[in-house]
């Protein structure tokens, strides 16, 4: 049974109606399902249970201190994008042996604190960060773990904007260029070179482009290793897709895409890491709203509600689709009409969906817009100075705040 589903006409989360849930907080409100993080990651786990390997993953999806520290207690490790994920890892008891830092532009100050705390790899986009990494090293007698990020030039097939593996991206090192690149990093006094790197991209929903990129990781691991190179991980990256649309989509699952692992680099005897994140968290939460208004515009009619696009941005900035339902089920013989489902943030595109099917609802009443686990609260925005919503995490029966709306006053206390 999913971890959001209707119950006495009651969309419920696990064993929470959300209907109470709006009751005791504001609306709009983010909701997550503890069990729906943890089965998602045991099933990446479990996949690749044959062989070595440790899951990362993304903070980037969902940084929420509560969901990092549930994964820290299952034994994750964690793929960070800047010192500020890094502290929240911290904070919330991840292991920093357990942390790849990822990224194109690592500032010097995020290097040095990396070092300090001991992390894990450091994956390098570009030899001009190399050699400050080396640099910096050398300052604090270390010796930094490095991977190199190839970019093996294959279309993920997915959104631009979220597309990282073609040559004509800022991510990585081309691949023709992989080879003299290993060769500068293995001079560096302080570099101490594990592995390769690769991410193409996210929310793919087909395993070709994976099996085409692992390909080329699998060659450029035999050519390194007979240069003398001892590669001895593969970062496979993360960025398989979940459904947006509805439910009873099937994209590839974490067993489908472990057999690609299997298949293309399984025979290498390397330590393989995964960066999984909306897998992990997208369909684990959704989003809660109330509606303000109804209102008929010329040829179509609108409903507009309490969540906006500075609260979920991904319909607004990707034209991305997250299915709305109603928190109390539908029933009767209503006529259905199509709404366009907007905000009030004063910006046309403040759209969450367009011409959604649905009888007429009242001030007043819940709609659910779904898959909003992941890219929802972490994209979010104090625009309009609208406050960043409340996220709730639901345990069973039990559910409790994770993170609050601030005051007003809380909010303009940083300015003056």
């Amino acid at each position: 049974m999913s971890e959001f589903h209707y119950a006495n006409g009651q969309l419920c989360a696990e064993r929470v109606a959300l209907n109470k849930v709006a009751e005791r907080f504001a609306t709009p409100a983010y909701v997550y399902s503890r069990a729906a993080i943890e089965s998602q990651w045991h099933a990446y786990d479990d996949a690749l249970a044959e062989r070595q390997h440790l899951i990362c993953y993304a903070v980037k999806a969902n940084s929420n201190l509560a969901v990092l520290s549930l994964l820290a207690e299952l034994g994750s490790g964690f793929d960070i994008v800047s010192v500020g994920e890094l502290e929240r890892v911290l904070k919330a008891g991840g292991d920093p042996s357990k942390i790849v830092f990822s990224g194109v532009g690592k500032r010097t100050d995020e290097i040095k604190r990396a070092l300090d705390v001991k992390i894990k790899c450091f994956n390098v986009e570009s030899l001009s960060e190399l050699s400050r990494l080396d640099q910096i090293a050398a300052e604090k007698n270390l010796i930094a773990k490095v991977s190199l990020r190839i970019n093996p030039d294959v279309d993920a097939e997915t959104h631009p904007y979220i597309s990282t593996g073609l040559k004509e991206t800022k991510f990585g090192i081309a691949y023709d260029r992989a080879l003299e690149s290993y060769i500068q990093a293995r001079d560096m006094t302080n570099i101490d070179v594990v592995g390769i790197d690769v991410h193409i991209g996210s929310q793919l929903t087909d395993l070709e482009p994976f099996r085409l990129a692992y390909k080329k990781v699998a060659e450029l691991t035999k050519m390194l290793r007979q240069d003398g190179h001892n590669i001895r991980r593969l970062d496979l990256g993360g960025g398989l897709g979940i459904p947006y649309e509805n439910s009873n989509q099937s994209p590839p699952t974490p067993e489908d895409y472990a057999k690609v692992i299997h298949e293309t680099v399984g025979d290498l005897d390397c330590e393989i890491e995964i960066e999984p994140g909306r897998l992990l968290a997208g369909n684990a939460g959704l989003m809660v709203s109330s509606v303000i208004y109804n209102k008929s515009g010329e040829g179509r009619d609108f409903m507009i509600v309490d969540a906006a696009m500075n609260d979920l941005i991904r319909p607004a900035m990707y034209e991305a689709y997250h299915e709305i339902i109603p928190v109390i089920e539908s029933t009767g013989s209503s006529e259905i009409k199509d709404y366009d489902i907007v905000g009030p943030v004063c910006e046309t595109g403040d759209i969450l969906a367009k011409g959604w099917k649905s009888k007429k609802l009242q001030a007043g009443d819940l709609l659910a817009i779904r898959s909003a686990g992941a890219y929802g609260a972490s994209m979010s925005s104090q625009y309009n100075t609208r406050p960043l919503i409340a996220e709730i995490l639901v345990d069973g029966k039990d559910f409790k705040t994770i993170r609050r709306s601030p005051t007003y006053d809380e909010m303009l206390s940083l300015e003056e």
